[in-house]
């Protein structure tokens, strides 16, 4: 299958595992259950809606790859560790905004290849907004309009895009060597979007995130021209299937 028609049915996946999530965001009462994983991160009925959508979404593609979910069965680096090209899911990215009611919260797939996401759709289901990136380039659509996305690359004045839930004194530390002189906040995935799509220069994340939170950004703003690096170097690649999931703090450069 050419790669735009698998990302115009990916397109139509996301689209329509955001139609799940929203339905359940409509709905006062079911917005509201959460639960709680044995990481104390919060999971609602939505997490699970929407994983549904992608696992079958993705099984009836005429191209069949092994799926790596958030939600999905937990599986063993023994079971994976051969996969060289895999589907990469957060059906729920940004549970915590969900949760707020802040509109920011999104739908993440990403098709790895070689250790490499080669290709990302996020869906933002609150505004009906796509962006997405492969070989073919990064694009933003939003409201029946299509624009291509292209980093700032800019070396001064850079505006950095921080998180709306995890801030930390590392990151104050490491955007004061960018000249850094101003920083929007943003919650979910959105935050590789507004360095692709140039509204940011700089996102630095201390800490930890799992694969699935990342991978599709990355696909997204490596497509627009930017680069996201291991820890706080400009030098080694962020690769994927690790035998742990479990990310260790990055730097993403416009």
């Amino acid at each position: 299958m050419k790669i735009e028609n698998l990302v115009e049915e990916v397109k139509t996946i996301a689209q329509d595992a955001g139609a799940a999530i929203m339905k359940i965001y409509a709905d006062a009462d079911l917005s509201q259950v959460v639960d709680y994983k044995a990481d104390d991160s919060p999971l609602t009925l939505a997490d699970g809606a929407a994983d549904k959508v992608i696992k079958k979404g993705l099984e009836a593609l005429s191209v069949q790859y092994p799926i790596l979910s958030e939600e999905g069965k937990k599986m063993s680096y023994e079971e994976r560790k051969d996969w060289n090209t895999f589907w990469l899911v957060d059906p729920l990215d940004g549970t915590k905004e969900f949760i707020k009611r802040n509109g920011q919260f999104t739908v993440n797939i990403a098709l790895i290849k070689d250790h490499y996401p080669v290709m990302g759709v996020i869906y933002v289901p609150a505004t009906d907004t796509f962006y997405y990136g492969s070989e073919l380039g990064a694009f933003k659509e939003e409201a029946g309009e299509k624009i291509e996305l292209r980093v700032n690359q800019k070396s001064a004045d850079r505006i950095a895009v921080r998180s709306a839930s995890h801030a930390s004194p590392e990151e104050d530390e490491l955007l004061s060597k960018y000249d850094v002189k101003d920083s929007i906040s943003k919650g979910s995935s959105l935050k590789f979007c507004m360095v692709a799509e140039g509204k940011a220069d700089i996102y630095y994340r201390h800490g930890p995130t799992m694969e699935w939170d990342t991978g599709a950004g990355q696909a997204i703003l490596e497509a627009s021209g930017g680069k996201v690096f291991k820890e706080n170097t400009e030098e080694e690649r962020f690769d994927y299937n690790k035998e742990n999931l479990l990310n260790g703090s990055f730097l993403c450069l416009g």
